[in-house]
């Protein structure tokens, strides 16, 4: 995993970046600010990027919303001292894909973190639930518990695969119940991101178990 790290608080940026080099972790640079930011990931080209939100000149929310719209194969996962509900709701319509506190410790965010490998969307605990009820708030009511319940641009199979994304399934054990590739999996998942008009992982989950009746 290739990742830069975009932070405006240089002691931060230096015991991150050391703790992502012993995991085996290439961090190929390092940004002070949005536009920063934003040049080094046209420049670099990162996988990753780990993106702080209160920065001077351009701070993470506008930086991601550039970087998304200039170079959406990028994932973005915001990384901030304070679980601010406004700032997840905007991050996530941004394009990040994640959404992690600084206050974690060692073994979580590297769980976490690390999980995008597999396709999982990094959100610090408590907080999936909290967009799931953000995005209900603003979708239109509709009878849960059944994959009749979603909608019609989906194909079978992209309803199979929400259902499991909806119980909480990693792409990795939803091929294997639905005896698919789990780059299979991957595939599908974009085409339902394109169908559904959302813009990541992260808000799939969460319209899936909306629809589904399965937010608990």
């Amino acid at each position: 995993m290739q990742v830069l790290l975009v932070d405006d608080h240089p002691l931060f940026v230096d015991g991150l970046r050391d703790l992502l080099t012993r995991r085996g972790i290439t961090v190929v640079g390092v940004a002070r600010d949005g536009l920063e930011a934003l040049q080094q990931a046209r420049a670099l080209r990162p996988e990753v990027i780990l993106m702080d939100i209160q920065m001077p000149n351009c701070d993470g929310l506008a930086a991601t919303r550039l970087i998304n719209a200039e170079l959406p194969t990028i994932k973005i996962v915001m990384l901030t001292m304070l679980e601010d509900d406004e700032n997840l709701f905007e991050a996530i319509k941004s394009g990040a894909c994640g959404y992690l506190l600084k206050t974690l410790d060692t073994h979580n965010f590297m769980q976490l973190l690390e999980g995008m490998v597999r396709g999982e969307s990094p959100l610090a605990p408590g907080l999936a639930t909290k967009i799931l009820q953000e995005l209900a708030r603003h979708s239109s009511p509709a009878p849960s518990g059944s994959a009749e319940n979603l909608p019609m641009e989906l194909s079978t199979r992209q309803k199979q695969i929400l259902e499991l994304v909806a119980q909480g399934l990693t792409y990795k054990e939803i091929g294997a119940t639905l005896g698919l590739a789990e780059r299979t999996i991957k595939y599908h998942m974009g085409e339902i991101v394109q169908r559904l008009h959302l813009q990541n992982r992260a808000q799939v989950v969460a319209y899936a178990r909306q629809r589904l009746g399965k937010g608990g």
